[in-house]
């Protein structure tokens, strides 16, 4: 049995702002079957505080970063928890990252070192008889774990990994902080954590961690390019031996058509008609001879949306409608609401659970236009419910996604669309595309058939993990 302690600044279904919760929700129970015990460190955060019933303290801390904090340990469903109890740096209303104008909390840097700090020294002292040999970290929140094990005299014996889900946040700070973070200040340098001039927790990880990995093949190719390296595409190509991709997978009990109590269930693309009528009902949208399309997503520059604005005459031109559900950037959030002058589109702010899988369940297609996405969840929740993606080409969409190329239609394989280059001229030849297919009945229900065959489960990722805990575990198991 290998050990893994998994380390993240936040985990589904307790608190969630993004897939990377998803992933470090759903990532202890998948490993399991392959002979892996994970624990996963938390912030303990107002949400997660309150879904603890009967926790037991298994580590105290009498001066984290300005006040004492404790670890609590407790089992919430199938995820076996250790919660970092630092009222001083996580007892705060509202987004765990920003402030209530939107800003990052001042303290981020110390909030998240500190979750590194402890992290570490779990590394280093076990809890409640439970030794970890591998310290699993997740995005720049916990980049500063290598540094810290190495500063206690760990990196012998405990294997490190950092996944990134997103290498666009990269955790800046002022060298002024090297002390005040418990930092070595000579590993400020361009081999250690220093970025321009700045504190980089991402980097300090990306440099110290022995393996590192993110969530497609085709997003660790691209981390090693000036487009989507983000500055650090040098780190990546200095460590590209130590990279892989394992592309994510999605909860299939949670996400399946045939057993989801927040629609009406199916088994096979005939169910989707039922819901399709609710669906439009819902969101108060007429009939309509095109395909009904839909997007889950932030409102971002990232993902592409402003680029859908653009090209949505050309679905509307040929019937096709719009569904929106999302919220972020104040000017995409008034420019969608002004899009819905045309009847076929309708939009709602915000996000609802229960609402995401009833417009999966009601769609024909789902539209991921982003200009980067390190793998992306919700094209695989519309291949799971036969709601065909139309993708951007690349990262972990260029992965999971068959697209409807003259060969892959020829030879039956086709379950959705791809496009490139990331225009709002391609996207909308590429909308013009799927109304074509929508209107071909044979070939859209054999893309339909298609997508809910594909495999998007956690098996074949959970098998890549365990390999790679394997590979980088230190002691004799």
């Amino acid at each position: 049995m290998i050990n893994v302690l998994s380390v993240a600044s936040e985990c589904a279904p307790l608190v969630k702002t993004g897939g990377l919760a998803d992933v470090v929700g759903a990532l202890p129970a998948a490993v399991a079957a392959e002979g892996i015990s994970m624990k996963t460190l938390l912030p303990g955060y107002p949400a997660v505080m309150a879904a603890l019933r009967t926790p037991t303290t298994v580590l105290e801390d009498p001066d984290l970063f300005g006040a004492p904090a404790r670890v609590l340990a407790e089992k919430v469903g199938d995820l076996d928890l250790l919660v970092l109890d630092a009222p001083h740096l996580y007892d705060r209303p509202g987004n765990i990252y920003l402030d209530k104008t939107g800003k990052d909390w001042p303290d981020n840097p110390e909030r998240f070192a500190a979750l590194s700090w402890i992290a570490a020294k779990i590394g280093m002292t076990g809890v409640d008889n439970w030794m970890p040999d591998i310290l699993h970290g997740h995005d720049w929140q916990a980049g500063l774990v290598p540094d810290y094990l190495h500063s206690m005299g760990g990196t012998a014996r405990i294997g490190t990994i950092l996944t990134i889900h997103n290498i666009a946040f990269n955790g800046p700070a002022d060298p002024s902080k090297i002390k005040a973070l418990r930092l070595n200040p000579h590993r400020y340098t361009r081999d250690g954590f220093e970025f321009w001039g700045r504190i980089s927790a991402l980097k300090a990880g990306l440099m110290g961690a022995d393996r590192l990995t993110t969530v497609s093949q085709t997003y660790a190719e691209e981390l090693m390019t000036d487009q989507f390296g983000m500055g650090l595409d040098g780190v990546m190509r200095h460590r590209k031996s130590a990279l892989s991709g394992i592309v994510n997978g999605i909860d299939e009990t949670a996400w399946n058509p045939a057993t989801d109590t927040a629609i009406k269930p199916y088994k096979t693309p005939k169910g989707k008609a039922a819901n399709k009528a609710a669906l439009r009902q819902e969101f108060g949208l007429p009939d309509a001879d095109g395909p009904l399309c839909i997007v889950v997503s932030r409102l971002t520059e990232q993902k592409g949306l402003d680029l859908l604005l653009d090209a949505l005459p050309a679905l509307l031109e040929r019937g096709g409608q719009l569904a929106l559900l999302g919220s972020g950037d104040p000017g995409l959030e008034a420019a969608f609401a002004a899009a819905t002058s045309n009847p076929n589109v309708a939009v709602k702010i915000g996000y609802d659970e229960a609402l995401s899988h009833r417009m999966m369940a009601g769609a024909d297609a789902i539209l991921v236009p982003s200009r980067f996405e390190p793998c992306g969840l919700t094209q695989l929740y519309g291949l799971r419910y036969g709601t065909i993606p139309l993708v951007a080409l690349t990262g972990g969409l260029a992965d999971t996604v068959v697209s409807a190329s003259p060969a892959a239609l020829a030879i039956g394989v086709a379950n959705g669309l791809q496009f490139h280059p990331v225009t709002s001229i391609a996207l909308g030849s590429a909308l013009a595309r799927l109304c074509d297919l929508y209107a071909d009945s044979p070939t859209w229900d054999q893309m339909q058939k298609n997508a809910m065959r594909q495999p998007v489960g956690w098996g074949p990722s959970a098998r890549a993990y365990a390999a790679l805990y394997r590979d980088t575990v230190k002691t004799a198991k």
